[in-house]
């Protein structure tokens, strides 16, 4: 039987934890604009004497060599905000207006601070090496595929990888699970609808670009209801109609924006191919004609079971058993995590940030806070996970 690694967490490492992740709260930077958060944990790296390299514009990646050969895994956590002005009354508010890290990125990093600072100190104990990434612009699209193209995963070649997202469903000390699809793909679109302007007391004379949408919007639902297998989960979602100048005039152009999101590759290139036949023969079908501007976004993620069974038996030893929750039914969220996802065996997990004597407020959301304990709880399973992999 394999032996259970043996490590110690540096209780006096916690308030250096704590003053990094309000630190980071206090300056929050947007997707690819973190300049000054790069700088901060390079210089936390430096204090600590472990290396690092910079990826991309504001990317940064420590790799942790062990004693022996062996496996190369990587851990990432994403280090960028939202455009949100902060209204959680915490006492270590955003300094930057308009800006806050309400989703729980400054905890993220400060995690994989916490396990970056622990696994060089317990080194000596790993077959390998493991790769912690502090990734920019997950908020936008395409950051974790920059980094991807940018050789994030190789050299050596990575062969698995974790990431954590704090979870304000699930109590504090839990961690939620799931094998298989955990968050969706998020596709964007934008449609120009075209008519033909002219005056509302003579609608036969003109093409109204309102009441085409007004039809395409209806084929939607009925693709999205009708069309496709209603087993597997999907989401087409109409969220700006804008057209029209005035009350007694036909529109002549109006444009939609939405997104489309699923949990399946096959399925979401399906939706695709359905939604640009549909949208485009439902315009033609009442005189218009429309642009169809169809953005492919995050795919979605996808645990995989073996390296999903790994972090349940390493959290296990942090947080118990019985804290470990299956969250039973994946998210139609997303998370760019998908691109690593799709390139190796990865596992994406919920951490618990809940208190019940809190009101505990949704990701994005402006009074968005988490107890600091989290960030504990988050770089104990990152460790564990790694020196037991790496054993």
């Amino acid at each position: 039987m394999t032996q259970p690694v043996k490590w110690s967490w540096n209780e006096a490492l916690n308030d250096t934890l704590f003053g990094i992740r309000k630190h980071l709260h206090q300056h929050p930077e947007l997707s690819f604009q973190e300049h000054e958060t790069q700088k901060y944990i390079e210089k936390i790296l430096d204090d600590w004497g472990i290396p690092y390299q910079t990826i991309t514009d504001t990317g940064v990646y420590v790799d942790i060599e062990g004693a022996e050969d062996g496996k190369h895994i990587a851990l990432r956590a994403d280090i960028d905000a939202l455009p949100i002005t902060e209204k959680s009354n915490v006492d270590f508010p955003s300094q930057n207006e308009g800006v806050m890290h309400a989703c729980g990125h400054d905890g993220h990093t400060t995690i994989l601070l916490g396990a970056v600072y622990h696994l060089w100190q317990h080194r000596d104990q790993l077959k390998g090496s493991v790769r912690c990434i502090f990734q920019p612009g997950e908020e936008a699209d395409g950051a974790a595929e920059q980094l991807i193209q940018a050789g994030v995963l190789t050299d050596p070649q990575i062969e698995n990888i974790i990431a954590l997202h704090v979870w304000p469903k699930l109590p504090l000390g839990t961690i939620g699970t799931i094998k298989g699809p955990v968050t969706a793909s998020c596709d964007d679109f934008v449609l120009k609808v075209h008519g033909k302007g002219g005056h509302a007391a003579r609608p036969y004379e003109g093409i109204d670009a309102l009441a085409i949408t007004h039809e395409i919007v209806q084929a939607l639902k009925f693709l999205e209801t009708r069309v496709l297998d209603p087993v597997k989960p999907h989401l087409i979602h109409v969220g700006k109609v804008e057209g029209g100048q005035s009350n007694n005039s036909i529109a002549d152009e109006v444009v939609v924006e939405g997104s489309v999101r699923t949990v399946d590759h096959d399925m979401r290139k399906e939706i695709e191919a359905h939604f640009t036949r549909l949208v485009k023969e439902t315009a033609e079908r009442f005189g218009g004609n429309v642009d169809i501007e169809y953005i492919n976004g995050h795919p979605p993620v996808i645990n995989d079971d073996e390296i999903t069974d790994q972090l349940e038996r390493s959290a296990s030893q942090i947080v118990g058993e019985d804290n470990i929750i299956d969250l039973g039914q994946p998210s139609m969220g997303a998370d760019d995590f998908g691109y690593y996802s799709e390139q190796l065996p990865s596992t994406y997990f919920r951490l618990g940030i809940s208190e019940d004597h809190e009101t505990t407020y949704d990701l994005h959301h402006p009074q968005f806070k988490f107890n600091e304990q989290a960030i504990i709880y988050g770089a104990k399973i990152f460790t564990q996970y790694a020196l037991d992999m790496l054993r």
